[in-house]
């Protein structure tokens, strides 16, 4: 355990878009406490692991890294494990690695900068309180961000898939406020940013009075300044016809559309409690289609879900190539620990699981490399978001998330170009720079 206030910080993110933006915030609340980001992050004095509960063995592999965090001459920096499996392994944290100072919950982050003074003073402490958006109340005004950025409007669930820790580990579905984001929304764009992400466990289902998503999205594009607007993820359940509607509306709001539909066979779907239908998500993206025939559809899939026949894997695929997606993840189903389907029967077995995810991943690959090569000829924006390889090589995002490399000089990170776009490959675009775009 640690006896001194750190003077360096810092924090490892692990999984979803929503943990990137957790650990921007609690880098803004060690900033405000006068701690700096260590350049050697091998010699910070606090390590955050903002962990997620997703993937397969999630504890375990953040045990291995609190053990790597250990020194040559046997000493370990002041640990805090954050996030998702923080919330959902709690106090056995500290009793498995008795090096861990903190185990912080994603909603009692907020309190990071105390629970450091608590460790200096010489207590450990555990804190996995659910206290709604309270948070939000206490972190500092955002007063740094790139030029492509997250806000988070929603978190938690309330669906309970019966796969799923979220609903445990982030709590109910809790929206926050509609003039507070539209505040948020306007400091980072006058910190820089030109493209907003906005993001929640089921983002679409964010509710403000009568206001909903498709609401904010209009507001948001009121914004001087700001050229670019997403969200994700999104449940097909949320989906409503106001916010189909922005795609078509919404000059800023970017034709891509994640939306998870995790099987394609109506048992499965009933099994994972998903609450839609095959049907029923098909419905769905013709209406999208419809209004934006451009749009850039991606998905999540789980395969080898407890149960799944041979025939009801065809369904997914079939659901696959029915889609056409641009982009799409996919899993083998792993038992999470306290949720339904980890005491299902009739578990299948892994050599099965694993067969069925290289088969889908190859249909989900191949639909990939079709989409871009289909980008090719075309003249599109480009937001310049990092520096590639390349001497004078950017790299940017498309308007349907395309990771585009362009030779780009005398141009900057955070601008938008107008490019054409002369070559594809499964993961990334080639483009030639023919103006740069008002912003």
């Amino acid at each position: 355990m640690s006896s001194e206030s750190p003077k360096t910080f810092t924090i490892k993110n692990y999984g979803c878009q929503m943990n990137v933006y957790d650990g921007d915030r609690m880098a803004e609340l060690l900033s405000a406490q006068g701690m700096s980001a260590a350049a050697d992050k091998a010699n910070a004095d606090l390590v955050v692991l903002n962990t997620c509960h997703i993937r397969e063995k999630a504890a375990e592999k953040v045990y291995s890294e609190i053990g790597r965090l250990r020194r040559r001459d046997g000493s370990s920096p002041m640990i805090a494990v954050a996030g998702c499996v923080a919330q959902a392994e709690g106090s056995e944290i500290s009793r498995r690695a008795r090096e861990v100072d903190i185990v912080v919950g994603p909603q009692a982050y907020h309190k990071l900068p105390e629970m450091v003074a608590s460790v200096a003073r010489g207590e450990n402490v555990v804190d996995l309180d659910l206290p709604g958006l309270d948070k939000f109340d206490v972190l500092p005004k955002r007063r740094k961000t790139g030029a492509a950025t997250f806000l988070t409007v929603q978190e938690g669930c309330d669906k309970f898939c019966t796969y799923c820790v979220v609903p445990y580990t982030r709590g109910a579905e809790i929206s926050r406020g509609f003039a507070e984001l539209i505040d948020e929304a306007k400091a980072l764009v006058d910190e820089g940013a030109k493209e907003i992400t906005l993001l929640g466990q089921n983002v679409n289902a964010w509710r403000d009075g009568e206001q909903d998503l498709g609401t904010l999205i209009r507001a948001l594009d009121q914004i001087d300044g700001l050229a670019r607007i997403r969200y994700m993820t999104s449940h097909p359940n949320d989906m409503t016809d106001g916010l189909i509607a922005a795609h078509a509306e919404v000059e800023k709001l970017m034709p891509y559309l994640h939306l998870p539909v995790q099987a394609g066979n109506d048992r499965i779907l009933k099994a994972m409690n998903r609450s839609h239908s095959r049907d029923s998500y098909l419905r769905i993206l013709d209406k999208v289609r419809a209004v934006r025939p451009d749009i850039a559809l991606s998905g999540d899939f789980i395969v080898g879900f407890p149960g799944e026949t041979d025939a009801e894997f065809e369904d997914t695929l079939s659901i696959v190539r029915e889609a056409r997606y641009a982009h799409a993840f996919s899993f083998k189903y792993s038992p999470r620990p306290g949720t339904p389907a980890a005491t299902m029967d009739e578990q299948v077995a892994p050599e099965v699981a694993d067969e069925r995810l290289q088969r889908l991943q190859a249909l989900i690959n191949e639909q990939q490399t079709a989409f871009n090569r289909d980008t090719v000829g075309k003249r599109t924006s480009v937001l310049l978001e990092k520096p590639g390889k390349l001497d004078g090589q950017l790299i940017g995002r498309s308007p349907w998330l395309q990771s585009v490399h362009i030779l780009a000089q005398g141009l900057s990170i955070g601008d938008i170009v107008e490019v054409d776009i002369v070559d594809a490959g499964p993961l990334s675009l080639k483009g030639e720079i023919t103006m740069r775009a008002a912003a």
